[in-house]
């Protein structure tokens, strides 16, 4: 639960400014929504009792992930009990999964593998459009990432100085690099050199790798927070926060269930 305690959750639509197209709107529901059937569903309808609920120790395992920004432990010891909690709310096994790599990511995503997901407003948005998923709950604080560089490297002092040159961030698609490749043009980019946390950006910039790193603001807040080491360069603009969501193997009871937990004291 300490987890949750540090974390100020708000019930909310996603307003995702990175949303699928109209044009894209304007396809049929067929090529938009991808219908899962629950692993073991055959063997499973068998099982229903005479009230109609499949027996509660028959219930399939949901699976939870969220992006690979930690190392494999680290994770573990951040999202396990999380998963755990959501056990202990629906009275089914959650398992979480720790993607080995941004690409593994996005494979078993696409796939519909994940049943809960903690992750950005652009992989929310693509999800509710594609993957029938819903939002649980998002996280308050406004969203926005920094590229910063080396308070001491007076050559670098604005966007434009970075083309060509190397700057740590996390690999794509995460948001905070997509943002930032956003502001170049695509033949005059910069080199990005991926790291495998954001402390390690951070690192990347003060002992001279890269000529800059982008990182959350929240983020940055915490490791250097009064700029002793470091000067911002560029902001982006604010985007809705990391939020939770869950898909079609979670009924709607289910997930009323985890949105008033992740919400309460």
């Amino acid at each position: 639960m300490s987890t949750f305690k540090r974390l100020t959750f708000g019930i909310s639509a996603l307003a995702f400014s990175v949303a699928v197209s109209a044009a894209d709107e304007a396809n049929s529901a067929a090529n938009r929504k991808v219908s899962f059937t629950p692993p073991g569903s055959d063997s499973a309808s068998q099982d229903i009792n005479a009230s109609g609920a499949l027996k509660e120790a028959e219930l399939p395992a949901l699976v939870f992930s969220a992006p690979p920004r930690e190392a494999s432990e680290e994770a573990k010891h951040l999202y396990e009990p999380i998963a755990q909690y959501f056990s202990r709310v629906l009275g089914r096994k959650v398992e979480y999964r720790h993607p080995k790599s941004w690409l593994t990511y996005q494979n078993e995503m696409a796939k519909g593998e994940y049943d809960i997901v903690f992750d950005g407003p652009h992989f929310n948005s693509w999800r509710i459009s594609r993957l029938q998923h819903n939002t649980l709950v998002k996280l308050a604080d406004e969203h926005a990432f920094v590229v910063v560089k080396r308070r001491d490297n007076s050559q670098v002092t604005s966007l434009k100085n970075l083309n060509g040159k190397k700057i740590c961030g996390m690999g794509s698609p995460n948001l905070g690099t997509l943002a930032l490749m956003a502001e170049f043009d695509p033949l005059r980019q910069p080199v990005i050199m991926e790291s495998s946390s954001w402390y390690k950006v951070y690192e990347g910039v003060i002992e001279g790798r890269c000529a800059a790193g982008t990182l959350p603001v929240a983020i940055l807040n915490k490791i250097d927070g009064g700029g002793n080491f470091t000067q911002i360069i560029h902001r982006s603009r604010v985007l809705p926060n990391q939020a939770f969501s869950a898909g079609p193997r979670v009924t709607g009871e289910e997930q009323m269930k985890l949105s008033k937990a992740l919400i309460s004291d």
